[in-house]
Order: C-alpha cells, then structure tokens, then sequence
C-alpha cells in the first residue's frame, strides 16, 4: 500500500471510530436531555447553537493551522474535546452541565476537522481528490452507522442512558489510539502532496464562485431530522419505521462517496451538478409523497450527503494552494456551516407556512447550485 493511501486510510479509521462515538451520542441525546428535565426549546438551542458554533470555530482553526504548521496538534485537540464529551454525558447530572457537554462536542468536531481536511488533501492529492476523500468518507459513514446500533443494543437489553455513553469510551479510546499511531508514521503529512507547477492565484474567483454553489446546496438541504418530523407527524411512517430510513440513507452516503469521488477526478464539477440533479428530488419525493416515496426519497438524500462529503470536500483542494489548505478548508465549512443553519430555519418555518414552498424553496436553490457548478467547468485543473 502506498504511503499516501495508508495515511488516507489510518485517519478513515479514526472518523470510523470518532463517528461511532459521537453519532452514536446524538441519536440519544435528546431524550437524555429531557430525562433530565430539560424544556424542547433547549434541546432544541443545544443542538442548533452547537452546530453552528462547530462551522464558525472551524474558519478560525484553519487559518491558525496554516500560521502555525501545527495541523496534528489541532486536529489531536479537537478529536479529544469531540470525543471525550460523549461519554462524559454519563456523568452529567443535570441538563445544565449535558448541553454544556454537547455544546462543547460540537466545537471539538469543528476545531478539528479543516487541519484535518488540509492533511487528507497532502494525502489525496497523489491518487485523486475525489478518491481520497471519497475513501474517507465511506469509512466514516460504517462508523455513523454502526455507532446508534450499538446504543439501540445496549438500550434494547435494558441498559439506562448513562450506560450508554459509557460504552461510547471504547470507541474513543481507539480513534484516539489510531490518530496516534497516524502521527507517529506521518508526522509530515505535507511530505505527500503530490509535486505539481499548478498556478493557483488564478483560480481564486473560481473559488469564491464555487463557495457560491456550495451555499445553495447548504441552504435548500433539509436536516433529516425535519424530513423524519414530518414523516412523523403526517403519519407516513410508523414511528419504528423511521430510524431505518435513516440507516438506508447513511448508507448510500457509505456506498456513493467514494464512487462519485472517484469520477469527480476524471470529469471534474459535471460529476457533483450530476449529485445535485439526482439529489434534489429528495424533497418532493420525502415531504409530497407516501411511504414507498419516503424510502425513495431517503435514497436520493443519502446520494446527496455522499456528494457533499466527499466531491465538495475535495473539491476545495482543486483551488487551493498546500500552504493555504486549512484557511480554505475553514472558511469553506463555516460558509458551508452558516447556510446550512439559515437553510434549516427557512425550511422550518416553510413547513409550517406551506410545504410545497419548502419543496419549491428547495429545488430552486439547489437548481441555482447546479447552473453554478455547470459553469465552474472551465476551471478544472484536477491532477
């Protein structure tokens, strides 16, 4: 195996760990908050003000990681804060201290993940970008899978809430361990990126514009929370139904990344306008349809996410210069970040208003995203 794919792969397995852990968390961490008497609007606050906390951290963390040079040791304290506050929700004794918690999570995943991102681009940069961070990506996805299995065992053998984020410490402790043993094989991942004479100073407009592309898909991109809400609600699904649609999506997302990362090495942006076009039939299908329409729609979303993960993230390294990667990286993902939070409140609000104008609101913004991306192929300088 060669050294740059053997780094892609190591940090693969610490996303497939850290997302076990951390994934798994969240899919109890609502309930554990009311459990502990917390009202809906500050379960709601956690998890909303979490994220958006997590996206604007990372802008600065990029830039600090290409001042400093100091990538391993930024990303080493963000996996500890990201993963070291799953399990310490055990010992949460009031809702106080568990949004704290949660809050704080968040932050550790965006503080760690543009010098992250910038050390997989050195990597990826010899088999392809979109290979690369398609790998990873299907890495991660077996972790976010796996990680609210192992919570449905330990609550469905009659485990408590506490027990569960106990059992979060194991995998922690081996991302932690794998991350560790990255760096002591890699301590210079820079040393990977493969030699090239690529002028990027002229590519910086197209960067700003594909920045552009990348607000439209985050501002018409439904949470699934929302999509299983009103499946929910509207008595599409039965209840137990919902979880598994879930799981069908992430694993799209699993089994799409490293395929349209792939093509997205050999012809460039038409691959991510082709995820969009497939992708954004999710909403009419998942909010207009019924049940066959629901899983249908699940799909498309999976495709999308898949896309997003892996074409979107390697794409920044097309426009971006070694030295310059984690600022890039961060100031993709807070923008990324910010849309996709301001997407999230117009499509609440929408729902309640009309839900053909979420969908409508939908389709328009990532048809937006799909003329821009069509455009930015005249920029293509994949290597």
């Amino acid at each position: 195996m060669r050294k740059s794919t053997a780094f892609i792969v190591i940090l693969g397995i610490v996303s497939l760990f850290a997302d076990m852990t951390y994934e798994g968390g969240r899919g109890i961490t609502g309930p554990f908050l009311a459990f502990l008497g917390a009202s809906a609007f500050m379960v709601g606050f956690a998890a909303g003000f979490g994220e958006l906390s997590g996206y604007l951290v990372r802008f600065l963390s990029g830039y600090i990681s290409d001042r400093t040079g100091r990538y391993w040791l930024i990303t080493f304290a963000g996996y500890l804060i990201n993963l070291l506050a799953v399990p310490l929700l055990a010992f949460a004794g009031n809702w106080q201290v568990a949004v704290l918690l949660i809050i704080l999570e968040r932050l550790g995943k965006g503080l760690r993940t543009p010098p992250r991102d910038a050390m997989l681009s050195y990597a990826s940069s010899d088999m392809g970008h979109g290979a690369g961070f398609g790998l990873h990506e299907a890495l991660d996805q077996i972790g976010a899978v796996a990680g609210p299995l192992i919570l449905f065992m330990v609550l469905a053998s009659g485990g408590s809430y506490r027990e569960g984020f106990l059992v979060l410490l194991a995998p922690a402790t081996v991302a932690i361990a794998v991350l560790t043993m990255g760096y002591i094989l890699f301590p210079r991942p820079s040393e990977l990126e493969a030699s090239g004479e690529i002028d990027y100073r002229h590519l910086r407009g197209a960067y700003w514009l594909y920045l552009a592309s990348v607000c439209f898909v985050a501002l018409g991109y439904a949470d699934f929370p929302l999509i299983g809400y009103h499946l929910g609600v509207s008595s599409v699904l039965e209840p137990s139904k919902i979880p598994l649609i879930y799981s069908l999506a992430m694993l799209t997302d699993a089994l799409s990344a490293p395929l349209f990362g792939r093509y997205f090495d050999r012809y460039g942006f038409r691959v991510m306008a082709l995820a969009v076009l497939i992708s954004m039939f999710y909403a009419p299908l998942s909010f207009l349809g019924g049940s066959w329409a629901a899983f249908v729609g699940a799909v498309l979303w999976g495709v999308g996410m898949g896309a997003q993960e892996s074409v979107m993230r390697a794409a920044v390294s097309v426009f971006s210069s070694p030295e310059r990667r984690g600022s890039a990286y961060g100031t993709f993902n807070t923008i990324f970040g910010v849309a996709w939070f301001s997407g999230s409140l117009i499509m609440g609000y929408l729902y309640g208003v009309s839900v053909h104008g979420l969908v409508a609101f939908s389709i328009i913004t990532q048809s937006a995203a799909l003329i821009i991306l069509l455009s930015l192929e005249r920029f293509r300088s994949v290597s």
